[in-house]
């Protein structure tokens, strides 16, 4: 979770230097959601996301150097430069995409969970996305077949309570979106997403049950992103007062960091050694994107799909 929150602090600092074009959607705030559910990840299973996906990449093993060269613009990074903050990949650790057309990647993901019932290769798709794509029809659609087929897939909305600018309360005529699977007899359990043990005890239940063939499960993440929806978002829709309120009681790392001490299973000076070890990563990984050179324009030509 540290590794996440100071690459999104880095990449948002490059973003303002105008190292970074496009947009930049940052997970600072969510990072309890994909590394509790990641916690439960085998090596085979899949993961899919929407465009706020670089803690996705993190938490499935991408390197952090490869991902910040791609939000660069540059050669190193994991799309050669050319798929930018919304479009990565890695097929060796499983990670299938950020996808930038909002709920896009609900019915690739349950194609993914096919793959894996096809292949009978015991693995699980872990698919998310946001309460915005959530009222999206190609969302009940995949819901529909997964159900249908029981297909080893847990879809995971990832609720931070605003869709770009606007609130759940505005847009969703249901806001319990846990049970937004009932008509398909896909169960939903509500988890509070900004306490990643939380995270890991709720979700145990879903994964097993995909993973056992009982078909698909719901959950919904209840979380709080602290930046806008992206970096050109002023996020006036919301007061600062609730963000500062969020980070005062609610914060994922905080959480965490308040039980482990109390377990002594660290103490502060492990804490501080972990955050300065964490720094040295990020700060590596912006210093060789920064480096690394630009994509050669035949670039431009390849992985392009031709077909007689």
């Amino acid at each position: 979770m540290l590794l996440i929150r100071r690459f999104e602090e880095k990449a948002g600092q490059l973003y303002g230097m105008g190292l970074i074009g496009g947009f930049c959607h940052l997970y600072i705030g969510q990072e309890a959601v994909v590394v509790g559910l990641q916690s439960l990840a085998r090596p085979g299973d899949s993961v899919i996301t929407s465009y706020r996906d670089h803690g996705h990449m993190l938490a499935t093993g991408m390197d952090a150097a490869g991902v910040m060269a791609e939000l660069t613009g540059r050669a190193a990074g994991y799309s050669r430069g050319k798929g930018g903050s919304m479009h990565m990949f890695s097929r060796e650790r499983g990670f299938y995409g950020g996808h930038g057309i909002v709920a896009a990647q609900v019915p690739l993901g349950t194609g993914l969970a096919f793959a894996h019932r096809y292949r009978g290769d015991g693995g699980v798709c872990f698919c998310y996305l946001g309460d915005g794509a959530a009222n999206q029809g190609q969302v009940y659609e995949s819901f529909n077949m997964a159900a249908l087929w029981s297909l080893p897939v847990v879809y995971v909305i990832e609720n931070n309570r605003y869709g770009m600018g606007t609130s759940v309360e505005r847009a969703s005529a249901m806001r319990d979106l846990a049970r937004r699977g009932e008509s398909f007899g896909i169960p939903g359990f509500a988890v509070d997403g900004m306490d990643v043990m939380a995270v890991r005890e709720g979700a145990a239940g879903a994964v097993a049950r995909a993973r056992a063939g009982e078909g698909p499960a719901l959950l919904e993440m209840k979380t709080y992103r602290y930046r806008g929806h992206s970096m050109s978002d002023p996020a006036k829709y919301r007061t600062k007062e609730e963000v500062e309120k969020m980070r005062a009681d609610h914060d994922p790392l905080d959480t965490l960091r308040a039980r482990l001490l109390a377990e002594a299973l660290i103490d502060d000076a492990g804490l501080k050694a972990l955050d300065r070890d964490i720094k040295a990563v990020v700060g590596e990984a912006a210093s060789l994107a920064q480096s690394s050179p630009e994509p050669d324009p035949a670039e431009l030509y390849t992985d392009v799909l031709v077909t007689p």
